[in-house]
């Protein structure tokens, strides 16, 4: 049975919205998607669910799964690796180069910055040899980091997005189900290697340092701005997933198909800076705030308390005035064991604009299951009301 409660006389900031037009937008990109990560409400999507090619920021995932080898402890940042003489004659000239040298002794932490800073196709390749054995085992790495992720949509047949005739695709929206992961799954690594401006690295032919400087359409244009990778091929065109933070709240974009360079700044630009200005974060409830009771089936308690997993936010239109309102919405009564923290209830909210924000529920603490003596005393405790 589905259990609908009506908060809005329990809870002062869920009282009754004032009506607000969604903000509109107008993207120059063929595919576009926006979402807010502090909410997890969609701002805004064109083609999300498109399959394309990812061009460079396929190595969103190379990255992603070296920093959670690192986090793990299965790899380290001064951890070195040999640069193969067929890696460096295959990549040392195809497309973005770190501008590695054959026999050249790289450590990770390099490899990570010339992957992320510079886009080094040869550094992806080195990387992925050093973990792996083969670029193609490597693969197998990435399309389980993808499933475990949820990226439904998504396949890595390569380390650096080079174009395989098809066998590596991405969606909108899975980038920015990877984006995500590596903001708040890897925090240190995130902010240590996608806020790095420039890079140096190898020599020019007169023996000159080579420095390159990051990609990133954003840094620097957008307040808050911290990653993370664009992404060009004839095939896909030009992309980028972007991330940037302002007043604790976090926008993760992406853009693809856009015909060129100076194209992908302005739109990269002008749609995060439309993000944070047209919409603002409402709070709703601390972390471990009691918002409701869900009733329990064949458990020592009753019910059971249900609270806000984290700091709890709806994500409105910039123009909405007034409090919003909201619901508690659950399958019950929900049966025992229950895990504390166990994820229960789901907390709907309308922002003002007619649009539904569904935010999780946890129970407060454990509830076990009761035993027959049990389920015969809370029967017998039952017929007392």
């Amino acid at each position: 049975m589905r259990f609908i409660l009506p908060i809005a006389l329990a809870l002062p900031f869920l009282l009754s919205a004032a009506q607000a037009a969604t903000p509109s937008y107008s993207s120059t990109a063929p595919v576009a998607y926006m979402v807010d990560l502090s909410s997890g409400r969609v701002l805004f999507e064109r083609d999300s669910n498109k399959r394309m090619p990812p061009a460079s920021m396929a190595k969103m995932m190379t990255a992603h799964v070296a920093f959670k080898l690192i986090r793990e402890g299965k790899l380290k940042l001064d951890q070195s690796f040999t640069v193969r003489p067929e890696t460096w004659r295959k990549w040392h000239s195809q497309g973005s180069t770190m501008f590695l040298s054959a026999n050249e002794q790289v450590s990770v932490e390099n490899l990570l910055h010339g992957i992320v800073t510079l886009s080094g196709n040869d550094a992806c390749v080195v990387l992925a040899e050093g973990i792996s054995g083969s670029e193609e085992a490597f693969t197998d790495l990435m399309n389980a980091e993808a499933k475990r992720l949820g990226m439904t949509n998504s396949h890595f047949g390569n380390s650096n997005g080079w174009p395989d005739e098809g066998r590596t695709y991405v969606t909108a929206r899975d980038l920015g189900v990877l984006a995500r992961a590596s903001v708040e799954e890897t925090p240190d690594l995130y902010r240590q290697f996608y806020t790095t401006r420039s890079f140096t690295w190898g020599k020019t032919m007169g023996g000159s340092d080579i420095s390159q400087a990051n990609r990133n359409p954003i840094l620097g244009r957008i307040d808050g701005a911290d990653g993370l990778k664009t992404g060009h091929t004839e095939e896909a065109g030009y992309g980028f997933t972007g991330s940037a933070v302002q007043n604790g709240r976090r926008i993760v974009m992406v853009v693809a198909g856009l015909t060129s360079f100076n194209g992908r700044i302005e739109e990269s630009v002008r749609f995060m800076d439309w993000g944070f200005k047209s919409w603002r974060s409402r709070p709703l409830a601390r972390k471990g705030a009691v918002l409701g009771q869900a009733q329990v089936q064949g458990g020592w308690a009753r019910q059971v308390d249900l609270v806000a997993p984290r700091d709890l936010v709806a994500t409105i239109p910039a123009s909405a005035n007034g409090p919003v309102k909201g619901r508690i919405v659950y399958n019950g009564p929900v049966k025992a064991p229950i895990a504390q923290g166990q994820a229960i209830a789901t907390l709907l909210v309308d922002a003002g604009d007619g649009e539904t924000q569904s935010l999780p529920l946890v129970a407060k603490e454990e509830v076990s299951e009761a035993g027959f003596f049990g389920r015969l005393w809370i029967g017998f405790l039952s017929l007392f009301g």
